[in-house]
Formats: structure tokens, C-alpha cells, sequence
């Protein structure tokens, strides 16, 4: 009998999952659910997560000296980080015409506004404090944040991801500089490392199913408790939105990605998206660049045949900086919650809208 497919058996599970979901929260099976299916789904992630900080470790250093030279590392990470860039940038404005064609924020009956500023007012009080922060920061203080100290304290957190990249594309650099004799024991190293932790995905991987199923279950019962109505009303008030951000995603895929595909490679289409659809199912149900990323290096390497020397340099770069989704989805809920409130955005603040979400989505 033919094995079923990695993609197809996720898609199962979230289906299965959204069902169940649905039924638990119809029978009052919350807190069954929370007690005996969510914890799956967070030892699912777990998993991912826990490999995600050596992966990008190993496989950054892997993939800088095995460039050879700087001039290399310079010209290849140069092109990669204009490329990530761009993207970024096309993608919050693709999510700022979709926002403004559809104006969400018009459709919120006054009820519901009323109720969600409700619910969310003691949040946005608490953000004022960081906002200040945020507001009292000196220009160059990105940078100073992407530079540890203490690359054990870097390491012990996914959220400082940014600067174990930081100190992996450093050591790489250092790598190159030294004579092959003597650089080789530390190149074996990571690269056996890296290894290892792509035969982890493997084992990892066995468990999707099971997990997405645990994750789509879980969503369900914290958005509607034991009231179904909940479901309902909150898709009602925020179709619209989702329907925003959702096609914006879309039109991003299709144009953005596609056409780099089509301009740069001669790789059927079919054949890419066939290729990486565990991986993007992967990141539908967990939300997790970081989660996502041994799936995404394994499929790249094993079914697409992405040179390992560039897919260990350029994808755990991408999965830190390259955050299209994340300012997508930023610049829309920003234009939104203004609809919402019936606050007019013009032209110069969009644009400035572009330009924030681009760099905030880097340090996503």
C-alpha cells in the first residue's frame, strides 16, 4: 500500500482537527481538550523549536566558510538581503492596496467595536509604556541589540535568534580567515551537526498529523470557550479583515514569489509548490518561521535541489529577517484598527507605514 504523502497527512490533520474542534466546543469538550489533545500540539512545537537555534547556528556557519571568501560571502549575502528586502516591501504594499480596496474597518458593527475596544483597553494601556520605550530609542539601537555580549545568554532564547545569526555569520567569517587545517576540525563539527538536526526533522516530522490536529483544536477552544456563538460572532466582525490579510497573502504568493520563480528559474511551478507544501502547511499551523525552518532546509535540499551551500546560508537568514507575512499582516491590522476608529490615514503616513513595517518586521 502507498504510503500518503507528508502534505496530504498534514491537511488530514487540520481538517480533522478543525472538526473536532468544532464539536468540542458544541459539547462542552474544553476542558477535555486543553487537558488531553492541546498538549500534543505544544510538544509538537517544542520539538521544532528546540532544534530551531542549532539549526541556524550550524547551518549558518556550514554555509559562510564554505564560501571560501568574503568577497563571496559579500556578494552572495548582499544579493540575498536586497532580495529579502524588496519583498518585504512589496508585500506591505500589496497588504495596504487590499486594505484599502476592501476597507474592513467600515464593516465592524458599532456593538462589536465597542466590545473590542473593551476587551483589548487594558492591553493597549500596558503597550503605551514600550511604546514610549520604543519612542526614547536611539536610531542606531537595532544594531546594538543584534550584537550580544554573551552569546550563551543569546542562545538560551528563540526570541534573540537575530543575534545567534549575528555571531554565526561572525564565527563563519572567522572560519574563512584561518588555514584550511586548521578550521576543518570546527567545519566538521557544525557540519555533523547540521546533519543531525535535519535526521531530527525526520523523526520530528512523524508527529505533524497528530500535532497540527492538537494545534487547530486548541485555536478553536480558546477563540469560543464553551460558546459557540463566539466562533460565529468574531468570524462575522472580522471576516472582512482575515478576508484582507488572506488575500493580500495570496496575491503575494502569486505575484511576488511566482514571478521571481519565473524570472530567475527555470523550475516548473508545479514542481516548487509540490516540493515545499509541507512546509508551508507546516507554518499555516504553527505560526513559526523559526518552527518551520528544518522542514523548509529539508525539503529545499532533499526535493528541490537547492545547493546545501546556499540553502544553509540563505534560509536561516530568511526565516530571521524575511518576515513578508509578518508585515503584511502589520501594515493591515495598522490600517484596519484606524478604519475601525474612524481615524483618516494619508498617503504620507502609509508610506511611512511601508518603512516602519519593513524594518520591524527584521526584528520580528
Amino acid at each position: 500500500m502507498k504510503k500518503v504523502a507528508l502534505h496530504w497527512q498534514i491537511i488530514i490533520g487540520l481538517f480533522l482537527g478543525l472538526v473536532y474542534g468544532i464539536i468540542s466546543v458544541q459539547n462542552g469538550y474544553g476542558e477535555f481538550t486543553n487537558n488531553w489533545v492541546s498538549p500534543f500540539g505544544t510538544i509538537f512545537i517544542n520539538l521544532l523549536k528546540l532544534i530551531a537555534m542549532p539549526l541556524v547556528l550550524a547551518s549558518l556557519v556550514t554555509g559562510v566558510a564554505s564560501l571560501s571568501d568574503v568577497k563571496k560571502l559579500s556578494r552572495i549575502g548582499g544579493k540575498t538581503i536586497a532580495i529579502y528586502l524588496s519583498t518585504t516591501a512589496f508585500a506591505v504594499t500589496i497588504g495596504l492596496v487590499s486594505v484599502n480596496i476592501l476597507n474592513p474597518g467600515d464593516k465592524i458593527p458599532d456593538e462589536m467595536q465597542n466590545k473590542l475596544q473593551t476587551i483589548y483597553e487594558k492591553d493597549a494601556s500596558k503597550k503605551t509604556v514600550t511604546v514610549q520605550k520604543v519612542k526614547d530609542r536611539g536610531p542606531l539601537q537595532p544594531i546594538i541589540d543584534m550584537v550580544p555580549n554573551n552569546f550563551f545568554d543569546s542562545a538560551s532564547s528563540n526570541r534573540n535568534m537575530l543575534q545567534v545569526v549575528f555571531v554565526a555569520i561572525l564565527i563563519g567569517i572567522g572560519l574563512i580567515q584561518i588555514p584550511s587545517e586548521e578550521s576543518k576540525p570546527l567545519k566538521d563539527f557544525f557540519k555533523s551537526l547540521t546533519d543531525v538536526v535535519i535526521k531530527l526533522v525526520d523523526l520530528i516530522m512523524l508527529m505533524a498529523p497528530l500535532g497540527v490536529f492538537a494545534l487547530i483544536s486548541q485555536t478553536i477552544n480558546k477563540v469560543a470557550g464553551d460558546n459557540p456563538s463566539q466562533i460565529i460572532e468574531l468570524l462575522g466582525a472580522l471576516g472582512f479583515y482575515m478576508f484582507a490579510v488572506v488575500l493580500g497573502l495570496f496575491a503575494h504568493v502569486l505575484i511576488v514569489y511566482t514571478g521571481l520563480m519565473k524570472l530567475f528559474t527555470k523550475m516548473p511551478l508545479q514542481t516548487f509548490y509540490e516540493g515545499i507544501a509541507p512546509a508551508q502547511l507546516l507554518a499555516f499551523s504553527t505560526s513559526s518561521s523559526g518552527a518551520t525552518l528544518p522542514v523548509t532546509m529539508e525539503r529545499c535540499e532533499e526535493e528541490l535541489g537547492v545547493n546545501e551551500e546556499v540553502s544553509s546560508f540563505v534560509l536561516p537568514l530568511g526565516a530571521t529577517i524575511n518576515m513578508d507575512g509578518t508585515a503584511l499582516y502589520q501594515a493591515v491590522a495598522a490600517v484596519f484598527i484606524a478604519q475601525t476608529l474612524n481615524m483618516s490615514l494619508d498617503i504620507s503616513a502609509q508610506i511611512t507605514i511601508v518603512l516602519t513595517t519593513v524594518l520591524a518586521s527584521i526584528g520580528t
